[in-house]
């Protein structure tokens, strides 16, 4: 999973990336509201960890207000030197998922970010995905471009699944392998390279433009270049 976290205080910054790192996350850190404003809103995120109290014009609520209302849902986990009752409210209703006050145990945290993400894939009932022309039936697992259905292997439709769900963000081979094969490891075979190579043949081929791309040295990315 992707996370970014808005955090100022560097310590307690690195023990969070640290210990998400150590569990399998990836984690972009920012130190500041108006770094943190540009990333939670050019990027996607499965996750966003953010402190109340930032340098920089742009404090937690601001963020959250800002992105509430051009309409992105990321789960968004408050932390927070502000631990009272009112505080805690103050940002649940300011449209933040969940609150957890400092000083805080990463277990505790960790269980929460957990819960936000399970119940963020709860939450999406979406039936279909799309991406240019491209589209994606989730309840009957098959997959049109341009009015032409397209044969998918059910192993290469969860692929274009996930990485149509990341449409615009690099997807790495350790993101794959965990996500569609259920590897917690490398099996150091070229199956990915297959196929992708397969799945590329099958949506872009035919079409116009291409949708899947390889960023070198990096990984995958489905998305509209140009």
């Amino acid at each position: 999973m992707y996370f970014l976290l808005i955090e100022d205080d560097s310590d307690t910054a690195r023990y969070i990336c640290n210990g998400l790192e150590e569990n399998g996350h990836t984690v972009a850190w920012c130190s500041n509201g108006a770094d943190g404003l540009t990333r939670a809103t050019s990027e996607p995120w499965d996750l966003i960890i953010l402190d109340r109290m930032l340098p920089q014009k742009a404090d937690g609520l601001s963020i959250i207000k800002f992105l509430r209302n051009n309409g992105k849902m990321t789960p968004i986990l408050i932390l927070s030197a502000l631990g009272s009752l009112d505080e805690r409210v103050h940002g649940l209703r300011g449209g933040g998922d969940d609150y957890l006050a400092k000083p805080f145990a990463f277990p505790e945290l960790l269980a929460r970010c957990d819960a936000l993400l399970r119940r963020g894939g709860m939450r999406d009932d979406a039936q279909e995905l799309s991406i240019a022309d491209l589209k994606l039936d989730l309840r009957r697992r098959c997959a049109i471009r341009a009015s032409q259905p397209i044969a998918l292997q059910p192993r290469e439709f969860r692929l274009l699944e996930y990485l149509v769900r990341h449409q615009g963000q690099v997807v790495t081979r350790t993101m794959l392998l965990e996500a569609v094969w259920d590897y917690h490891f490398d099996p150091q075979t070229n199956v990915i390279d297959v196929q992708i190579s397969r799945l590329r043949n099958k949506i872009d081929k035919n079409f116009s433009p291409a949708l899947l791309h390889t960023v070198r040295g990096v990984g995958y990315l489905i998305g509209i270049h140009g």
